[in-house]
């Protein structure tokens, strides 16, 4: 399927590894003028030259924190002087600390806050100006399976990732007619460098290795494995295409069937 991204320009957030790596890569494959970023500015270089040499895309790299409201402010004018629109925002973010709720201080609550929550609000309110001056676009916020059901010791995500899903169902609504279509794409176990952290932090907690508490949590896949990050990309520049023309305010998993609620 052609899905009509070529000539479209896309930002993707916390893109230089991981779910954000996947969607920036898909995004370039189908055509679109990526733009990326990362807190350290080497690995977003590294990234997008990566994101190049495969695609064959021109990719720019850009240093940002997106938990940082002045970051957000000067990505969002670079990529409006280098590109004059923005057709495309994935909002992505590394994951809250984790930990249960009696381990965490109030400094965890406010990076969480600031890191999952306002980062996705910021990048909207940025990105609207760029929008509306090219006819519309697409948002796409990347949250996490923990909107259908909590994960446990992830207190923090289980708390602000149903936040951004509302935000994006009220966003839906406001934005349709700037002809902005706003969808939320909620992850299951993909195998990037969070997923491994949280395996050994498990691991950890319970006495085994890492190996023991990936082969239990396949065992809960119905689909007997984790999921790759282009697997999850390709979904993700689907949301953000044309094809996906009728498609708004839907939070769609990406978890091979661990999530078995309605």
């Amino acid at each position: 399927m052609d899905l009509q991204l070529n000539g479209k320009t896309a930002l993707v957030t916390a893109g230089s590894s991981g779910l954000g790596f996947g969607c920036a890569l898909e995004l370039a494959r189908e055509g679109a003028r990526v733009a990326l970023c990362s807190r350290e500015l080497d690995r977003a270089q590294d990234a997008a030259e990566r994101i190049q040499q495969e695609t064959g895309q021109s990719v720019l790299a850009f240093a940002a924190d997106v938990a940082r409201s002045e970051d957000l402010e000067a990505l969002f004018a670079a990529v409006g002087e280098a590109f004059g629109r923005l057709d495309v925002l994935i909002c992505n973010a590394g994951g809250p600390p984790a930990g249960r709720f009696e381990v965490l201080a109030e400094g965890h609550w406010e990076l969480a806050f600031q890191l999952t929550l306002m980062s996705v609000v910021r990048s909207v309110r940025l990105a609207l100006p760029l929008m509306q001056a090219a006819g519309g676009g697409r948002v796409l916020t990347i949250t996490s399976s923990s909107v259908k059901r909590p994960i446990d010791n992830l207190t923090l995500s289980n708390t602000f990732r149903p936040a951004v899903q509302g935000l994006c169902k009220s966003l839906s609504l406001e934005l349709s007619a700037h002809n902005i279509q706003v969808n939320s794409l909620a992850p299951g176990r993909i195998e990037t460098e969070r997923i491994n952290q949280l395996d050994d932090l498990a691991a950890s907690r319970k006495g085994v290795n890492r190996a023991d508490v990936r082969a239990e949590s396949e065992r809960d896949i119905p689909m007997g494995r984790l999921g790759q990050p282009e697997e999850f990309g390709r979904v993700a520049a689907f949301l953000c295409s044309p094809a996906a023309a009728y498609i708004n305010g839907s939070s769609l998993l990406v978890d091979g069937g661990a999530v078995t609620s309605l």
